[in-house]
């Protein structure tokens, strides 16, 4: 019941999402908007404010990121391998079944489980998650084509150099560097950052409506590997590795569970694969409302 609890308002919210936009109560050009504050201020200050306060100490630790980042990097070699033997073409299924909506389900998850005490972790995985999954997919696709192709690093640093990861950044050096910020500054980044999961949840529901909830092999297999075997393999690995604290491991297999983030369809190609990695996302964010629980109840 605890878990259905703690996890019933985040659905709710994108539930309610997902109603204005299909009402079309909030339009597109209101949404885009919502969307556009959400993602370039409030996430940024949330980021930002959350990391710059965070005791960071074991979260910094290279272990944290092994045991997650492994069962990843794993994941997405084996999807990516069966899809390229598949069609002959390089895709983005590898990735959509190894990266976790991590800020936009993530933090509001961590919040409301845990409080400042495992958000750190998470903060901790954030700080790399794009940079290392998407620089791992940017590459693949540029081997995968052949002699032709390169990879496009300005591309890629313009892909990372967003506002989430600029907040990011500045937090964690105010939090190393010991820099104060005056009062009214903390104030006004307080405030901007308390609207940002509230927001974020509902551009989330928003932006389901521009998917199709369909079906097939590929899509399910996407959602069982990103929902199920990716938490089994961090929860597996991070059992057998000594160091790493009891609440640390709780972060890291609810991040693994995590639907699919929707940075993916950035990398999908035009036509049936951005429409698989479409409905892939919303059959995960759906499944999730009701597999999150589990792994809840899972790791106690």
């Amino acid at each position: 019941m605890a878990a259905i609890l703690a996890i019933l308002p985040i659905f709710t919210l994108i539930v309610l999402g997902y109603v204005l936009g299909w009402r079309q109560w909030l339009t597109p050009a209101s949404a885009g908007g919502l969307s556009w504050a959400t993602f370039k201020l409030f996430l940024p200050c949330l980021l930002l404010t959350g990391i710059a306060r965070a005791p960071l100490g074991d979260a910094l630790s290279p272990l944290l990121l092994l045991v997650y980042f492994i069962p990843a990097l794993l994941l997405f070699a084996v999807f990516s391998v069966v899809m390229h033997r598949h069609t002959g073409q390089t895709s983005a299924v590898g990735l959509a079944a190894s990266y976790s909506n991590n800020v936009l389900i993530g933090i509001p998850l961590m919040t409301a489980l845990f409080g400042h005490d495992g958000l750190v972790y998470l903060f901790a995985l954030l700080a790399v998650h794009s940079l290392i999954l998407f620089s791992t997919q940017s590459l693949y696709a540029a081997l995968g084509q052949g002699a032709g192709q390169r990879l496009d690093v300005l591309n890629l640093l313009k892909t990372l150099a967003n506002p989430i990861v600029i907040g990011l950044l500045l937090g964690l050096v105010i939090n190393l560097s010991g820099l104060g910020l005056p009062k009214p500054l903390w104030q006004v980044l307080d405030w901007l950052a308390r609207a940002g999961l509230p927001c974020a949840l509902i551009v989330v529901g928003v932006g389901l409506t521009r998917y199709q909830l369909r079906t097939s092999p590929t899509i399910w297999a996407i959602c069982i590997g990103k929902l199920a075997v990716f938490p089994v393999l961090v929860l597996t690995l991070g059992s057998v590795m000594p160091g790493l604290s009891p609440l640390a491991l709780q972060v890291l297999v609810l991040a693994a569970a995590g639907p699919i983030g929707v940075n993916v369809l950035a990398f999908a190609r035009p036509g049936e694969e951005q429409h698989t990695v479409g409905a892939s996302i919303f059959l995960s964010t759906l499944l999730a409302a009701a597999t999150l629980p589990l792994w809840m109840l899972l790791m106690g």
